[in-house]
């Protein structure tokens, strides 16, 4: 059982993914994710393609467990989790590990293993986060180096937030969102 520390970070991840705010995450959510995420990038037809199908699968493998049709609660969201970390720990933290691999792979959509400045706001506003000075002073959190901040570090400071029940540990996520994100 994951202590309350952690299932409060799954909460806010959860409200995270309820794109369109109205308190469910469905594929409304991922819709309007993905519509906003190609509208920002001016994606061509090929790419916009390729992102949908990687939206789909993402929030289908990692979300909707195979029935990406599916209404989520936060209360069925957090009940996963949980589930899934008190039966193996290592095989969870290993799929949050593909999870975030995943997504932030998408998101960094000119292949170069990291996040720009850009990169990181547009995920955020696709996915219904429309404060730019907070987004801004998120990504500023990680210490970008010629404004670029590996992918590897967004990754591992993402799969901390969703794993970690440290509440000592220093985790960027979680002071981001608490920030108002």
């Amino acid at each position: 059982m994951a202590n309350a520390y952690l299932v409060s970070k799954w909460k806010i991840w959860y409200k995270s993914l309820d794109v369109n705010h109205d308190g469910k995450i469905s594929k409304a959510d991922v819709e309007e994710s993905r519509n906003k995420f190609s509208e920002l990038h001016e994606l061509n037809d090929e790419k916009k393609a390729l992102i949908s199908e990687n939206f789909d699968k993402w929030w289908n493998l990692f979300i909707f467990g195979g029935n990406l049709d599916a209404e989520i609660s936060e209360e069925e969201f957090v009940g996963k989790l949980n589930k899934e970390f008190s039966a193996d720990k290592a095989k969870f933290v290993a799929k949050i590990s593909d999870c975030f691999d995943m997504f932030f792979d998408v998101i960094d959509t000119n292949k170069d293993r990291s996040i720009s400045e850009e990169e990181f706001l547009y995920a955020f506003k696709a996915y219904g986060h429309e404060n730019v000075a907070l987004d801004k002073s998120f990504f500023q959190a990680y210490g970008p180096k010629g404004g670029l901040v590996p992918l590897k570090d967004i990754v591992a400071s993402w799969i901390n937030f969703a794993t970690s029940e440290d509440a000592s540990k220093d985790d960027v996520v979680k002071k981001g969102f608490d920030s108002g994100v």
